[in-house]
Formats: C-alpha cells, structure tokens, sequence
C-alpha cells in the first residue's frame, strides 16, 4: 500500500501529547495502524532527544527524529545525522537580557537543561542547542522579541504563547523535517506535519499537508490546511483517519482498478 502521504511528523507538546503528558491509548492505536500501513512517523520537537525517546519507544519508532526545534536530526533513535550548536556569545547575550528583564530562561546545552535557578555561568566550557525565555508579561515579551531581532543570526519561536524559543538562524522544524526527507528519498509534498505553536508553523507552512490542532495559537490556524480537534480530543487520530489512511485506501483501490 502506497500512501500519498508517506511522512506523518507530529509535534509533542499540545500535539501528540494531551496536557497531562501522555499518548493516549486511542492517539497510539491510530500511529500504530499508520506504521503498520507504510507511513513513517516522525517526532518533530522542541524538547532535546532524552525527553523525547521514551515516547518513541512508547510507539515503537524506528524512524528518524528532529529534536530541540531542528537543531538536531537523528536518522534513527541514537544514530545523530545532524547537529547545529549555538554560538556561546549568542548565549551569554541571551543571559544578559534575562538578568536585564529579570525573568525566567532556560538553555539547552549537549548535557543538561541550564535554568535560572541552576545557572552556573560556564558558558564558554559547554555546547549549546537553544536558548529559551519564559514570562506572562506580554510587555516585556514584546520588548524582549525586538531586542533579539536586533541581535540578527537567531530563529525565534515559541512553544507557547508566554514563551519565545531561540535557534541558530535557519534552524527550524522544516529545515529538520527536509533533511528526513532526503533520508527517506521522499518529498515535502508527501509530509503531512502537525503542530500548535509558532516553532510548528515553518514546517505546517512547507509540507503538503499543515495540519493545525484544536488547540493551536491563532496564528498557526490561518497558515495550515485544516484544523482538526484537541490534544486532549485525539487530534492525530483524527489526522491519520482523516488524511492519511483515507489518502491509502484510495491509492490502492486505484491501483487495483487499473
């Protein structure tokens, strides 16, 4: 069975995950039945791939992964094909701002999350995926974005609408999902992606189909295809019914008739 879609990559937070944290068992019927039809499936994240792994292992996927945003794609778990590190200047910079706002932050180095409570200063003695800030303040988010677009060289997100998420320039989501593309010999127009936050939005927006979650922020709504239900109301499995195993079954009865 030739699908139309042959990738099916899935945010974690506020996609696959409901807000409890968890798979629900109707969501890993569904990824299963994808798998078992040829569909490959691929955790898209922004989490680092230690909190990511036992999710896959939870499914049972063996295939590629693209953890911390994009900053590093795995051609399969434990098997890095790709790492794209941050400048520690850039690091240090991002700290500063956070002291000058008095907020919360978080870095991802190669060992550990860094936050605010745990900072330790030894910028220069590690290596850095991303940088991250935390505040309900919509005033000082604001001014905080500006001054990171005026530091040029990052790609800014965000993985909810209180936070901002901050890469290497042109480390993205769709940048990772187009390298597991190559991986796979499949093209983008053969990826069904979904997400509900602005670190989504790059890879909804290049994908054959950018699917939205019940829950996702406004803006990644407008830009995607559909909109399908809730994390917390099986949005993938409506997804894989839907798109995916629909698109299948037409595929091969067409197949069969000629």
């Amino acid at each position: 069975m030739i699908a139309k879609y042959r990738l099916l990559a899935l945010d974690m937070d506020g996609t696959l995950l409901n807000d409890e944290q968890l798979i629900t068992p109707e969501t890993e019927k569904w990824i299963k039945k994808a798998v078992e039809a040829g569909v490959h499936v691929c955790l898209s994240t922004g989490r680092a791939f230690r909190s990511a792994l036992p999710y896959a292992e939870q499914l049972g996927l063996q295939t590629p992964m693209v953890t911390v945003n994009g900053s590093e794609v795995w051609r399969a778990p434990h098997e890095l094909y790709r790492r794209s590190l941050m400048d520690p200047e850039l690091v240090t910079q991002m700290y500063e701002i956070a002291q000058q706002y008095d907020i919360w932050f978080w870095a991802y180095s190669l060992d550990e999350v860094h936050k605010r409570d745990n900072w330790d200063g030894n910028v220069e003695g590690r290596e850095w995926l991303k940088f991250g800030y935390q505040t309900e303040d919509d005033d000082i988010r604001h001014k905080l974005l500006l001054q990171l677009q005026d530091m040029g060289g990052l790609e800014i997100t965000n993985s909810s609408p209180y936070n901002l998420e901050i890469n290497p320039q042109g480390v993205n989501k769709a940048a990772g999902i187009r390298e597991v593309c190559r991986l796979l010999g499949i093209d983008m127009s053969q990826v069904v992606a979904v997400g509900d936050s602005l670190n989504d939005l790059s890879v909804i927006q290049q994908v054959g189909l950018g699917v939205a979650m019940g829950n996702a922020q406004k803006t990644v709504k407008q830009e995607a295809d559909v909109v399908v239900a809730s994390n917390n109301e099986d949005g993938i499995a409506e997804v894989i019914q839907k798109y995916i195993l629909t698109e299948a079954k037409i595929t091969a009865a067409t197949v069969t008739v000629k």
